[in-house]
């Protein structure tokens, strides 16, 4: 897959750049004031963002925030996202503006070279998700080049994504280009054994990536709430655990599949965290727990089993917790894998995880900064790795005909 990308770009110097990032961070009050809560996506788009500005190019970030159905939710504002980039590059100018109007569009005709501006949420206008072809073309008035760095949104055909690109000459930012490269060389050239650990709560969600991982990997490890699917298939009884029953039949299909592995046991407890116990799992249908109670962490034999595989790996991903991880009772089984996986990356071992809940998991283990590559993208990730050509990478190719004004 060969992307058109910024270090092709002459003479960056004075030319403006709409960028397309994805600063859809997490959000917490701060006494009076909301300020990010963990800035893992700001700070992967500064590379792009920082090779721009000593290019000297005018950049204008744009990024979507939440979801406020196309209208003005202060709560939602990048006010908070500005801030906080502002005061990473130690500059000023990141301060949120809207576009629309002549005050916004006044301030973007004052840029200098070098600078940087903000625009506010793109979710603010309905024209954003809606793909509204004015909508986009409005965005590429204020530039000369459209850059995209947002893989964690390039699953997505919106306004900002796939509409700009057929009004400005675009390229992939640094961000873009190397989650492509790590993961579409994970699909085409691991290092074997290669083994993928896949977890969180919905099989729904997962079971394209599982589909074609199967013919990828040697060892599939499962975890979190989309296992149970396979225990209720298989006839035991999970008591309150959650499932999906129109997934039972897609369950069952792979229960005899040899690369997949299923937990030994779980820990079983209530939603609370105040009773909880070690469940085995019998060779024949048994009853696993009853309600209230559900399966909400792989216990330690199924910790030992996986980590004997993990440690024989070549190449791993980690996309999505072991179990009910915001519970430290049952947040076990994902720190002990997280710790691993974290261990044999930087290594001869090639680890790579992604997905917001597993990034966050990450940071309880200490050790995120051992994983090789950590992907922004939650559901960008998991389309990839399903094998599909996602709608905001097709117009960055090199053989793109997006572009359809000269």
């Amino acid at each position: 897959m060969k992307l058109k990308t910024i270090d092709e770009i002459k003479n960056l110097k004075g030319k403006k750049v709409l960028v397309r990032v994805d600063f859809n961070v997490p959000l917490k009050k701060s006494g009076a004031k909301i300020v990010v809560a963990e800035d893992t996506r700001i700070r992967a788009a500064l590379p792009t963002i920082k090779y721009l500005l000593e290019h000297g190019a005018k950049v204008i970030l744009m990024s979507h925030l939440g979801d406020p159905g196309g209208k003005v939710k202060a709560s939602l504002g990048l006010k908070p996202v500005g801030a906080t980039l502002a005061k990473i590059l130690a500059m000023k100018g990141a301060a949120p503006t809207d576009w629309v109007g002549k005050k916004g569009l006044g301030k973007i005709d004052a840029m200098r070279n070098g600078e940087i501006m903000l625009l506010e949420n793109l979710r603010f206008h309905p024209g954003e998700e809606k793909n509204d072809v004015k909508f986009a073309a409005g965005l590429a008035s204020l530039a000369d080049i459209y850059v995209n760095d947002a893989f964690a949104a390039a699953h997505r055909a919106h306004a900002s994504i796939t509409g700009v690109p057929k009004f400005l000459p675009s390229f992939a930012g640094l961000l873009m280009e190397k989650e492509i490269n790590v993961l579409g060389g994970l699909l085409s050239k691991p290092k074997r054994p290669f083994v993928a650990l896949i977890g969180g709560a919905k099989i729904s969600t997962k079971i394209r990536v599982v589909e074609n991982l199967l013919k990828k990997v040697n060892f599939l490890l499962l975890g979190g709430a989309l296992v149970n699917n396979f225990f209720a298939a298989a006839g035991y009884g999970i008591g309150a655990s959650v499932f999906e029953k129109k997934e039972l039949k897609t369950a069952k299909k792979f229960l005899k599949n040899k690369k997949i592995v299923l937990p030994v046991d779980f820990v079983v407890g209530d939603f609370k965290g105040k009773k909880a116990w070690v469940a085995p799992v019998a060779p024949r249908r048994s009853v696993l727990c009853k309600k209230p109670y559900a399966l909400l962490d792989i216990g330690p034999e199924t910790i030992k089993k996986y980590s004997g595989i993990v440690r024989k790996s070549q190449t791993i991903v980690w996309n999505g917790p072991m179990g009910y991880f915001e519970i430290k009772k049952y947040s076990h089984g994902t720190v002990a894998l997280g710790q691993l996986i974290a261990a044999r990356s930087k290594g001869k071992v090639f680890g790579v995880a992604g997905g917001g809940e597993t990034i966050e998991a990450l940071g309880k283990t200490g050790m995120a900064e051992y994983i090789d590559h950590i992907s922004t993208g939650g559901g960008a990730m998991l389309e990839f790795l399903e094998g599909k050509m996602l709608p905001g990478i097709k117009p960055l190719l090199k053989n793109s005909n997006n572009y359809l004004i000269t």
